[in-house]
């Protein structure tokens, strides 16, 4: 559904005719709508530029004039019988060939499997089960499940939002987060007014929402620059340039330097033509610098090898030149790669403080250090004021399906015996939000809040010590907590 194609845009119609539309639910596509779909539209990423293979790569370490000088003159001194002259050149010519080929390909290497590691993935529904899947396999159609942080994995038609905010900077260049909403925009809204939809590679800010996909890779907002883009020129490094120019320079001087000795040994000296070659020959493989290839190439293979000591990957061995250019260099506000997995290694309560002992996100694991029931009022929260679910895959492995530290959360219920796969749904619910740092649920007349201790703390008026009374403070009769329930 877009503006395309006759149709009204998606971000000027309701919610539900946008449904009706791609033929889709709430609950989501079944897994062979899915499939169908995926193979109708293609996956969802944007088109890559054409990889060389080894034969290529291999090729490439070729393309240099100097290079293909050293060649000639190891044809020449091959065909007059030198075979020494011939070995030593094309060792070096092969040495530095070998060096260029494996960096170039140890590098490839090391950028698929960061393609790999990087591949996002997105929280969805399908069937009417909530799931993670890779975020090349969405389809328009789906229902994708946003929270604060998470990158918008495509196009979206927001159906349910929250307080939600995107930055969507990177399109629009505003430099606050937009404030999103589910009434439809006007028809000829401009990409910064369609505040009911959600653009792929934006970020959310703040709140949580829910999407149903319309545009998958190339026919995103961010597909069409990227197809802009595929036309930009790639220049050459000023390394690649001045070597250029002096294979050129030095190419020229010694065809001009043999040609005048050449002319001078036969034509003024007398000598005999075949001894007259072999002189120019000789003159003109000694002025080739042999070694500058190599030493090149060594020297750039090191300063490679330095970079990925510090945890840069250099696909190609010039690049490392043109660093030395950079001025500025923009960075995330950590500058690392984690596995985004969090695990509760302890809890604090009034009394004492509970070591709690397992990894990852297996609800396995035991709880030393506090023998009060206390713990079970906390996973009880944990488990109930929560959004996200604990999954095994077919490898046994834990995993969560949404946020991190909900997850680690919800493992933490489950080592104290909390019920964590049949949770009974929230009558009512405050997403997490950046503002007030909390969220909270409403079950069975109670609020269940969990977020920031100075954020919770100022709406608790009693502690629980000791041994847990039989029934919870009702934190709703806090003014701020109810206040904030019915909105």
């Amino acid at each position: 559904m877009t503006a395309s194609d006759g149709h009204r845009a998606p971000w000027a119609v309701a919610t539900k005719d946008v449904l009706r539309g791609l033929e889709t639910t709430q609950e989501g596509l079944d897994a062979d709508r899915a499939a169908e779909r995926l193979g109708e539209h293609g996956p969802n990423r944007l088109a890559e530029a054409p990889r060389s293979g080894p034969l290529a790569r291999l090729a490439r370490q070729f393309n240099n004039l100097l290079i293909l000088v050293l060649i000639a003159a190891a044809a020449i001194t091959a065909s007059l019988g030198h075979w020494i002259d011939t070995g030593v050149i094309m060792a070096v010519v092969v040495i530095n060939a070998v060096i260029g080929f494996v960096q170039e390909g140890r590098a490839e290497a090391a950028m698929e499997a960061l393609r790999d590691m990087l591949a996002p993935r997105a929280n969805v529904i399908r069937g009417g089960e909530r799931m993670s899947v890779p975020g090349a396999d969405l389809v328009p159609g789906d229902i994708v499940l946003l929270d604060a942080g998470d990158r918008i994995p495509a196009d979206l038609r927001l159906i349910e939002v929250s307080g939600m905010t995107v930055e969507e900077a990177m399109l629009t260049g505003e430099s606050v987060p937009v404030r999103k909403a589910t009434d439809p925009a006007a028809q000829d809204a401009h990409l910064g007014d369609r505040t009911s939809m959600g653009f792929s590679g934006t970020m959310v800010a703040e709140g949580t929402g829910t999407g149903v996909v319309t545009a998958t890779g190339p026919a995103t907002e961010i597909g069409r620059i990227s197809t802009m883009m595929s036309d930009v020129q790639t220049i050459k490094t000023p390394l690649i340039q001045q070597m250029e120019v002096f294979a050129k320079y030095l190419t020229g001087f010694v065809l001009v330097l043999a040609a005048g000795v050449l002319a001078f040994t036969v034509l003024v000296r007398g000598t005999p033509f075949a001894e007259g070659f072999m002189i120019v020959v000789g003159l003109f493989v000694a002025a080739i610098p042999e070694g500058l290839p190599a030493v090149l190439t060594v020297t750039l293979a090191i300063g490679v090898q330095s970079m990925a000591r510090r945890n840069a990957i250099i696909r190609r061995l010039p690049i490392i030149e043109t660093l030395g250019a950079v001025s500025t260099i923009c960075t995330d506000k950590t500058g690392t790669l984690t596995r985004n997995e969090m695990t509760v290694s302890s809890a604090v309560t009034a009394s004492a403080t509970a070591q709690v002992s397992g990894k990852g996100y297996a609800p396995e694991g035991e709880i030393t250090g506090d023998a009060s029931n206390v713990l079970q009022a906390m996973a009880r929260v944990a488990a109930l004021c929560n959004t996200a679910a604990l999954v095994q895959d077919e490898a046994k492995v834990w995993r969560v399906e949404g946020d991190p530290m909900e997850g680690a959360l919800l493992a933490f219920a489950g080592k104290l015996g909390a019920e964590i796969e049949s949770r009974p749904p929230a009558e009512a619910s405050i997403p997490f939000d950046a503002r007030y740092r909390y969220m909270a649920v409403l079950h069975a007349g109670r609020v269940l809040l969990k977020g920031a201790p100075e954020q919770v703390m100022a709406l608790c008026a009693d502690q629980i010590q000791g041994t847990m009374p039989a029934r919870l403070p009702p934190l709703a009769a806090r003014s701020g907590c109810r206040r904030r329930a019915s909105r």
